[in-house]
């Protein structure tokens, strides 16, 4: 595992360092599906160095990146790679995006990195043995009392009319008072929760490259993760509700609160 957290937390590095490179810079920036899910050419280049990396050293193995898809092996280690989580923030010069990058063994997530150049944050962690930021130890808050709460979101490009659309739940937060925030970037919306920055996360319709490493990380920092159920929580998921822990149950109902005849 000593050699597979190294080649990862080098991926992620390298990856930086592009990012860096071109951030506020001169770059082709294109649309994916819908007006404003964009993505650049630094993403590209990103996710080429970092599968450069991977293959380098363990071409056994398999991947699944935003851009290049399923780069699929017969293999029971898999990498989940962001090359840039937050592009629309980076193609506007705006300081929070990262790279994200985590390894599943099977069914379980070993190893996440989650890489702000900007801000020189590397958050990290490894199944059972902690998450850090730059190489010190965090955990999420210790907050208890939901109404004092800070809280963080997203909001999908596309989302079906039901009870829960992120416009209805968001209202509910809202009407609590409490504050909510949204970066733009799920995976440092996960870490920033882990590191105690936030005490609670909600979004829908996430991708797995968005959250692998942020789950591990989150997880290792003390935090709960489920989905909008309370049920165990898989990166395949598409419903994401990360806590300190304390607060989950009032995150939940909150989520799921019907509207009153």
């Amino acid at each position: 595992m000593n050699d597979m957290k190294e080649v990862l937390l080098r991926a992620t590095a390298e990856a930086g360092k592009i990012i860096q490179y071109y951030f506020n810079g001169t770059f082709k920036v294109n649309n994916k599906e819908g007006i404003n899910n964009l993505v650049t050419e630094v993403d590209q280049l990103s996710e080429d160095k970092i599968i450069e990396v991977i293959k380098a050293n363990f071409p056994e193995h398999s991947i699944i990146s935003e851009e290049v898809g399923e780069l699929l092996q017969p293999s029971d280690y898999q990498w989940i790679i962001d090359p840039i989580d937050g592009t629309v923030n980076f193609a506007h010069g705006i300081p929070i995006c990262c790279v994200s990058i985590a390894l599943k063994y099977k069914d379980d997530l070993m190893l996440g990195a989650v890489f702000n150049p900007m801000m020189n944050e590397m958050f990290f962690a490894e199944k059972g043995k902690g998450a850090t930021l730059n190489g010190l130890p965090i955990s999420v808050s210790t907050k208890t009392d939901f109404k004092k709460a800070c809280l963080v979101t997203g909001f999908p490009y596309k989302w079906p009319e039901s009870e829960q659309h992120p416009i209805k739940v968001f209202e509910r937060f809202i009407m609590e008072g409490l504050p909510i925030r949204r970066l733009g970037s799920a995976a440092l919306d996960l870490c920033w929760v882990a590191c105690g920055r936030f005490d609670g996360f909600w979004e829908y319709n996430l991708s797995s490259w968005d959250v692998a490493a942020g789950y591990l990380i989150v997880q290792e920092a003390g935090g709960i993760i489920t989905n909008f159920e309370g049920s165990p929580y898989n990166v395949f998921e598409r419903e994401t509700l990360a806590t300190n822990g304390h607060i989950h149950n009032a995150m939940l109902e909150a989520i799921n609160r019907r509207k009153e005849n």
